[in-house]
């Protein structure tokens, strides 16, 4: 899957783009095609409902766009430490690990169906409405565990990612690349998303009754993430 040219047939012209992936990839370079493929590659993967689309789309739901950004902030934080281990090869070896990679998979798992458990419990009981949405930290903290935990970021950073690296070139550097193509990706996918969701769940008047049914269907959603998570 790896597109490498000679320096007479770069894609990339300037001497100094020129000069910094060179050294980068020992000497080739990575035409643009070949990072399209990765970004096209990736993308429907980022695109299928998971864990980390229902965690953000269940935040923006129940408490509006700014919570479903800091939600995507806290996803995207866990990928950003996926691809930091991943280059420095600490992924590969969970991935190679039956033990570790289920163990994480199942905490993952149980750590959706906790968040499930307390939207719905929140949804059961009546409440007067009151505008205190979760702190930053918080949002922030449950949004890295959920994509941390996710095994997407091993499939992408063990199976997808290393295809797409030059035998002879630097593979840290190599990977780093690829790896702010697949967050970047994220972050404007999931961005969109939670937005959107939040846009649909703000609509109306502020009741309890439809907060009750928004943090259920809320619950749902993260219902569906832990189940997607297990068969998976």
């Amino acid at each position: 899957m790896i597109i490498t040219s000679n320096l007479p047939n770069l894609l990339v012209t300037n001497p100094v783009i020129q000069t910094f992936l060179l050294n980068i990839y020992g000497g080739k370079i990575m035409q643009l095609e070949n990072i399209l493929v990765f970004a096209a590659t990736v993308l429907p993967l980022i695109c299928t409902p998971g864990p980390d689309i229902m965690f953000v789309a269940s935040q923006g739901l129940s408490a509006g766009k700014r919570a479903a950004l800091r939600a995507n902030a806290g996803v995207i934080s866990g990928y950003c430490l996926h691809g930091i281990l991943g280059a420095l090869g600490v992924t590969a070896i969970v991935a190679t690990s039956p033990i570790l990679f289920e163990a994480m998979r199942w905490i993952g798992v149980v750590y959706l169906t906790y968040l499930a458990i307390q939207m719905f419990h929140s949804a059961m009981r009546p409440n007067k409405i009151t505008f205190s949405p979760s702190p930053a930290k918080t949002l922030l903290t449950k949004g890295f565990l959920t994509s941390f935990l996710n095994p997407k970021g091993l499939l992408v950073y063990f199976v997808i990612l290393p295809n797409f690296i030059i035998a002879d070139g630097n593979h840290t550097l190599q990977s780093i690349i690829l790896s702010a193509i697949f967050i970047s990706t994220c972050a404007l996918v999931y961005g969109l998303i939670g937005i959107v969701i939040a846009g649909m769940g703000q609509k109306g008047s502020f009741s309890d009754h439809r907060r009750r049914w928004v943090e259920g269907i809320a619950g749902g959603l993260l219902s569906l993430a832990a189940y997607h998570l297990a068969k998976n």
